[in-house]
């Protein structure tokens, strides 16, 4: 399996970090990653981890900057792509088909050839113009998958948490995590 990894400068890169660890722990994907500026910085700014660790979980790792790079191109093959988290400028640029940068070209890739794309947008609030344009893109079958905690798994821990988010990320393409509660149904 082939999965495209965008990291944006929204807020949540621990969210990317965690699915790319999740990713590499099933021996079965090849992740091909692509942060931008601001996400590199963020990784800094929000937590301990340094972008050799962030890249170290990657099989492939692109400069945003080239738009010459194999994701692309509809030739690559990919099962489809993940960014996370989203902001609602790369959002913007995707719904808008401003494929201004790698991330969002790929992504852009991904919706011409019908392929997988799921965006886990972090804003609030939301604006009218994030609403509209997170439905231009859910119309064309873009998933709109923001992390949303779950509290009926009692989560001990912020990891708890975000490892949830992982889980529905990883559901979109049919990976089953085995890290997290799933519901059970009620009494």
């Amino acid at each position: 399996m082939e999965i495209v990894v965008g990291v944006t400068g929204a807020t949540g890169t621990i969210y990317a970090m965690n699915l790319l660890r999740a990713l590499k722990d099933t021996g079965k994907v090849n992740t091909h990653l692509i942060m931008s500026d601001w996400a590199k910085e963020n990784l800094e700014i929000e937590t301990n981890y340094s972008l050799e660790d962030i890249e170290s979980l990657a099989t492939v790792v692109y400069d945003n900057k080239n738009l010459g790079a194999k994701t692309s191109s509809g030739s690559f093959i990919t099962d489809g792509m993940v960014i996370v988290p989203c902001s609602m400028k790369t959002l913007s640029s995707i719904a808008h088909g401003y494929d201004d940068n790698l991330i969002s070209r790929t992504a852009g890739v991904m919706i011409k050839e019908g392929r997988k794309l799921i965006l886990s947008p972090r804003e609030t609030p939301l604006s009218p113009i994030h609403i509209e344009n997170m439905l231009k893109l859910s119309r064309i079958g873009v998933r709109m998958v923001p992390p949303m905690p779950a509290f009926y798994n009692h989560p001990q821990s912020i990891e708890d948490l975000i490892n949830h988010h992982v889980m529905k990320i990883l559901d979109q393409f049919g990976i089953d995590y085995d890290r997290v509660k799933r519901w059970s149904g009620g009494k």
